[in-house]
Formats: structure tokens, C-alpha cells, sequence
């Protein structure tokens, strides 16, 4: 299940993810893709969605990737946010690439919303060598935890 503010990449991440091709589209509700499940943002921008998407993550997911934009560094998540769930939670910083960034601030947001190492650095949606890490790192989480 992958989670983020509105615009921080869940969508081209879940393509990446799925190796899917299709044109991108502005995410209206949950999306079961081959491996991802893309949560609009708005799941995350209305606190009062919050018991949608913690129960959503029981009944489908089997990990959290939490995202995290650099270049729109509003703090998007509650403090320890991430201990909700039952299952691994991994951090990705996406739009690392660009200028004017603070990674240390994205990184802090990581820690605050109780986010452990290691985090992912996803320069844009053609960053093959930072997605394949994370992709690796996921599936091995999987493969680990059957």
C-alpha cells in the first residue's frame, strides 16, 4: 500500500512498481494494481479518513511504503503515524533530484512519523536504479516474511 499528500508520487511509483505503461491519472480511490495499492491522497489530507485507510491495510496490504515529496516538504503525517499498522512501513523520499530541496527535512518527517531506516531516494518516475532498489528491498520483505 503505497501513502502519501496529494502529488508526491504514489501514482508513478505504483507504475513503476507494477511495470505498467498506461497514462497517469489523478487517483479518485484506492487501486489495486498487480503488486501496489495506490491511496489517493485524500485519504491522507482528511484525518477523518484515517479509519478507511488502517482498515484497508489490514484487509489488502502485507506492507506500508509511505511517501514523502521533497519538494513539498508539508508535514503530511500525524507524529508516529506509521505505528498504526501491523506491517512493515517503508519510507521513500520522492523528487530528490530537484533544486531547493532539504533532504534533512524530509528525513526528520521520516523519524517523526516513526519511520525506521532504511529510507528510499527516488530522484523522478526514470529513476530505474532508485526504484529498482526499492523494489528489491520490498519483495525481499515479502519473501522474507512468507
Amino acid at each position: 500500500m503505497v501513502i502519501g499528500a496529494t502529488g508526491s508520487g504514489k501514482t508513478t511509483l505504483c507504475h513503476a512498481i507494477d511495470e505498467h505503461s498506461g497514462p497517469l491519472r489523478k487517483t479518485q480511490d484506492m487501486i489495486f494494481g498487480k503488486y501496489t495499492i495506490d491511496v489517493p491522497g485524500s485519504y491522507l489530507d482528511n484525518p477523518w479518513m484515517y479509519k478507511h485507510l488502517i482498515a484497508a491495510a489490514q484487509n489488502h496490504a502485507s506492507q506500508i511504503v509511505m511517501l514523502v515529496d521533497a519538494l513539498n516538504m508539508r508535514e503530511a503525517y500525524s507524529p508516529g503515524f506509521a505505528k498504526v499498522f501491523n506491517y512493515p512501513v517503508t519510507g521513500v523520499i520522492t523528487k530528490c533530484g530537484q533544486e531547493g530541496i532539504c533532504i534533512q527535512k524530509c528525513e526528520a518527517q521520516l523519524k517523526k512519523t516513526g519511520i525506521n531506516k532504511p529510507w528510499f531516494y527516488i530522484n523522478s518516475n526514470d529513476d530505474e536504479v532508485g526504484i529498482e532498489k526499492l523494489k528489491s528491498y520490498l519483495f525481499g520483505l515479502v519473501l522474507d516474511g512468507e
